[in-house]
């Protein structure tokens, strides 16, 4: 019987925890969108802009390696 003065007030005092912690979530909007997180999976990524190709280096023009001389 002792069991129970201990039990029952911890099982109330969970209870209204719990029901505290439920209206605060719903209250600050925990539970307003509950459809777009597990569609958004689903969804394709926007594509990453392409890297620019690097610019080819000018042609040097005192080149003495020509091979019609």
């Amino acid at each position: 019987m002792d069991l129970v003065f201990i039990a029952l007030p911890l099982a109330l005092g969970l209870a209204v925890f719990a029901l505290i912690a439920f209206v605060w979530a719903a209250r600050s909007g925990q539970f307003d969108d509950l459809e777009t997180p597990s569609r958004r999976l689903l969804l394709d990524d926007v594509p990453a802009k392409p890297k620019p190709e690097p610019e080819e280096a000018p042609a040097d023009e005192s080149d003495d390696s020509d091979p019609t001389d």
